[in-house]
Parts: C-alpha cells; sequence; structure tokens
C-alpha cells in the first residue's frame, strides 16, 4: 500500500468521525426512515467490508466474528429489516472499526496481505486497486449517511453550517452549451481505481446536442411548481403522473410553502429557500417533468459524459477524469465540492474554472444529477470483483445519475462514475441539468 493511500484511508475515517461524532448516542441507534440503515449500522459495516476486503480476501487473518457476514452483508437484509438484527452498540462499532484499520495497518507493515498467489489477489493488489475499492466505500457511506441525517425529524441535533457558499459568477445565468456531433471515448480504462461499470473504454458517436451550463436552481424549480407544473399531467412521464398522485407530491422533498415565500428544512433548520443553488431532493419523475415543461429532456448519460470530459479540441481520444482536465489533487476553487462545514452546495456558476471543454460548468460536486439512461453494462463489461456492486443492478428499475454531489468526496467520483437509484428515490442530493436536440 502506497503513502498517499494510507493518508486516503485515514482521511476516510476522519470524515467518517466529524460526521457522526456529534450526533447522540440515540439517534445513531434509531432508524430515521425505512430508507435508511441506522447511522450504527452503516459504521459496522464500513468496518466489516474493510475486513472483508483488505484482511480476509488478502490472506491476512480471519473474521472478527462470522455472524457479521449476516449482520452486515448488504445484501442479505433491506434496510428495513436492519433495526431488528443484532447490531453492534456504538462504542462497540467504533472498537470494531479501530480494530480493523489496527489489523489492515499491520498486515501491510509486514507484507501480510499480499502474500497469497491468487489470481484475484493479484488484480486487486495491482494499483492499490483494493485499497482504493475501500476508500471508495466508505466515503459512499458517508454521504448515504448525511443523507440520513438531513432525513431526521425537523429539529434535530444535526445543524448545517452558517453562511452561504460562493456565489454565483453571473446571478440568473443559465444558458446552455453547445456540444459538437462525433465519437469520443466513454468510460475509462486508465483510471485505476474505476469501478467495473466504468469499463471498458469504449467509443460512442452522438449527434450534436445543447446541454444547460448549469443545473437548474432552486427558484427556476420554483417557477415550474408556482405555474402548476406538479398539476399538469402533459409534464409527466405516466407512471411518474400516477406515482406523484399516489404519494401526494407538491414540491421536492423537505421544501414547504410560507406566506412570505418557499423555506426549506435542511438538517433540522428551517431557512428560505436559496434561490441560486442547485435543486436537491428531485426524483426521476421530477427531473423529468421539469425537463419537459422547460421545453427540454434529460440528457443521456453518454451526452452528460461527452459534455463534462471531453475536448474537442483534442479529436475523439481527449479524456478528462476532471471537466477543467485535473486529476484529485486540484485546487478546491476549481469545483463545487462543499464540506461538512457547511453542509450544501455553493450557487450554480461560482467556478468558472471549473468549466468543462465545451463550456458546462459544475459538471462535479454540486448535486447529483439524472439522466435519461437505465442503468446497464458497458460493450465488454465483466463484473469485478463482485457482482454485487454493479451486474445485480443492471435493468430498466434503475436511472443512472452523474456527477457527484458536495457531499460526494472528490476521490469517490470523476467524469465517468456512474451512480445508479430507483426513478422515486428523492432523499439522495439529486438535481437535474436539461438537454435538448441542436
Amino acid at each position: 500500500m502506497r503513502a498517499s493511500t494510507a493518508t486516503a484511508l485515514a482521511d476516510a475515517r476522519a470524515r467518517t468521525h466529524a460526521v457522526i461524532g456529534p450526533i447522540p448516542e440515540s439517534d445513531l441507534r434509531a432508524q430515521h426512515s425505512p430508507l435508511m440503515s441506522p447511522l450504527v449500522w452503516d459504521l459496522a459495516h464500513i468496518a466489516h467490508y474493510e475486513e472483508l476486503w483488505l484482511i480476509r480476501a488478502l490472506g491476512a487473518g480471519a473474521p472478527t466474528d462470522p455472524r457479521f457476514d449476516d449482520i452486515y452483508d448488504a445484501f442479505k437484509h433491506p434496510r428495513a429489516e436492519r433495526p431488528d438484527l443484532d447490531l453492534l452498540g456504538v462504542a462497540d462499532a467504533h472498537s470494531f472499526a479501530a480494530a480493523v484499520r489496527d489489523r489492515v495497518l499491520a498486515a501491510v507493515g509486514t507484507g501480510t496481505a499480499d502474500r497469497r498467489v491468487d489470481p484475484l489477489v493479484t488484480e486487486l493488489i495491482a494499483d492499490d486497486l483494493v485499497y482504493g475499492m475501500v476508500v471508495r466505500h466508505e466515503h459512499q457511506h458517508i454521504e448515504t449517511m448525511l443523507g440520513t441525517l438531513q432525513l431526521m425529524s425537523e429539529g434535530g441535533p444535526v445543524a448545517a453550517g452558517d453562511g452561504p457558499g460562493a456565489t454565483t459568477l453571473v446571478p440568473g445565468m443559465h444558458g446552455e452549451t453547445l456540444v459538437p456531433a462525433g465519437p469520443f471515448v466513454m468510460g475509462t480504462d486508465t483510471d485505476l481505481w474505476a469501478y467495473d461499470n466504468e469499463r471498458p473504454a469504449h467509443s460512442v458517436d452522438l449527434p450534436a446536442f445543447f446541454i444547460d451550463t448549469t443545473p437548474a436552481t432552486n427558484a427556476e424549480y420554483a417557477e415550474f411548481v408556482d405555474a402548476g407544473g406538479y398539476d399538469d399531467p402533459r409534464h409527466w412521464h405516466p407512471v411518474g403522473w400516477k406515482w406523484r398522485q399516489e404519494a401526494a407530491l407538491v414540491a421536492p422533498q423537505f421544501w414547504s410553502r410560507t406566506a412570505s415565500g418557499w423555506t426549506r428544512r435542511r438538517f433540522g433548520r428551517v431557512e428560505p429557500l436559496p434561490p441560486h443553488e442547485p435543486v436537491q431532493h428531485i426524483c426521476w419523475y421530477e427531473a423529468d417533468a421539469y425537463a419537459r415543461a422547460s421545453g427540454k429532456r434529460l440528457p443521456s448519460e453518454a451526452e452528460w459524459e461527452k459534455a463534462a470530459s471531453w475536448d474537442p479540441a483534442d479529436g475523439i481520444g481527449a479524456k478528462h477524469a476532471r471537466p477543467w482536465g485535473g486529476s484529485t489533487g486540484d485546487p478546491p476553487s476549481a469545483a463545487l465540492w462543499g464540506s461538512t462545514a457547511r453542509w450544501g452546495p455553493d450557487d450554480v456558476g461560482a467556478y468558472p474554472d471549473g468549466a468543462s471543454p465545451v463550456g458546462a460548468l459544475d459538471m462535479l460536486g454540486g448535486v447529483w444529477e439524472w439522466t435519461a439512461s437505465d442503468f446497464g453494462p458497458y460493450p465488454g463489461f465483466r463484473s469485478f470483483p463482485y457482482r454485487e456492486y454493479s451486474e445485480v443492478f443492471f435493468g430498466p428499475e434503475y436511472k443512472v445519475l452523474r456527477g457527484g454531489s458536495w457531499a460526494t468526496d472528490p476521490l469517490a467520483v470523476s467524469t465517468t462514475f456512474r451512480n445508479w437509484d430507483y426513478p422515486i428515490r428523492r432523499q439522495i442530493f439529486s438535481g437535474v441539468r436539461c438537454a435538448r436536440d441542436a
């Protein structure tokens, strides 16, 4: 394991502690929504996953407790069932996580973790892939835990940071950028920590299209709501319209209408709706309805990736892991990644240095952006290192999201990273960017 990877593991754990450290034990043990696990389950699951891949899979030791293979396996128990399992208490979960990390570092120090001769292990340890997988896994669960905290009841103990984030470059800006026709390379063969569903790299030929320069703002989405967008079935996918009626949706999750305008609940505190922040907590059906009402559509994930990563000046092979051409060591001024100090996105357009080569802004780190695409494999896909990460989710029931959110650590997302969820999910930090044919 490289020194930089050890630092990444430590940073992920520090971020975990920063997020859940202020939370009372009773709230760590409680289930705040059937859509989410108790936070103490997430903590122990992070540790179990690390033990599974950095100790057991690499031949560096035995399981701490065989029962954990059942309790903390994300595929054996739906989230709604997890409060009824024999979960570790908060102190024991912290101790388990610390003990696993000590074992990992000790195994690396002695070389124990790399001794087995096994094709899977050989591929896993190449370029620190297995360590990157564990780092990303913890960061992904941190974002999930932030989603759980947002779902805590009003008046809960979590308070988001005070004050606005970076302000918009030009208030009210919301233009389009043209993405020329032609092929580009989708996916990656060069990102050493990329997941199996991002591979292999392959050429995709697209006609020209326009994509919005930024994601939709709260103010723009409020115009859609105020114009009766939730009451007009013409804007909605038929299945989405049926679900909107059944769920009695009238606005994005956590929004409320008051005599003085819209407010939102953010981490237990009600505040006026910030007009220039990207809209959050909308599902795919809401995003699709907004795009239709705007006379546009959702981009396909191929269109999204081309707009985010392709440089027309360098031809088909030009590919950027970051829209601005940088890497994970970029200065923070280049993107929108927020922090747990503020716990929210900055205004759209606040970081012009983060523009993609075609001029699209905020493509990473503001809000997850729904695409029109179902989640499926790329041509030549190979499941690695386990089917349950990607393959079992392939199908039309899941829609792809791109770009990461303010809650996504920079190590856990790139222009090729693919997220997915059910089209009715709203608790995630998701928004919308529209596109249209040229």
